[in-house]
């Protein structure tokens, strides 16, 4: 997966169309890649071939559902650590082996890389920090959540 920016070319109106889209949600069908494609005019196939493409080219990092773990009694965490540039990849590749890693973002500072954490009971973000830090050998600092914001994320179509 990329970790570059995108060249200004790299999406085009279909694409730009179908990000903005999904934003607001997926159909629970029997058939929900054709019924989320049709509006936008795509067969089923052709969204996951979408869909698979932006993942490669590093514009989505994932594409399923995003649960609410606080609703459910577990809990979510906002982590950084500081990875070696000529490490990158591999502590990447590592820290998002985790079930528990919902996203991972790239950041020019000393704090290179942030993730979150999701996990089923509130224990679980130490317990899955802990792991990260063994397995890596690098400090996870967590900042938890103090107040929730919602916002949207749209690009220009």
């Amino acid at each position: 997966m990329s970790r570059q920016t995108l060249a200004p070319d790299a999406l085009d109106a279909m694409d730009r169309q179908i990000l903005n889209r999904l934003q607001d949600g997926f159909p629970l069908t029997p058939h929900p890649f054709d019924d989320a494609a049709a509006p936008l005019g795509l067969t089923g196939d052709q969204l996951i071939e979408r869909l698979s493409r932006l993942r490669e080219i590093g514009a989505i990092t994932r594409f399923g559902p995003f649960f609410d773990a606080a609703a459910m009694g577990g809990d979510f965490c906002l982590c950084a650590l500081t990875a070696p540039q000529g490490d990158f990849d591999r502590i990447a590749d590592l820290v998002n082996a985790h079930p528990e890693v919902a996203h991972n973002y790239a950041r020019d500072h000393e704090l290179n890389m942030w993730f979150v954490l999701a996990t089923p009971t509130p224990e679980g973000i130490a317990e899955t920090a802990a792991r990260i830090e063994a397995e890596t050998g690098l400090t996870v600092w967590r900042f938890p959540k103090l107040q929730e914001f919602f916002i949207g994320f749209r690009v220009q179509a």
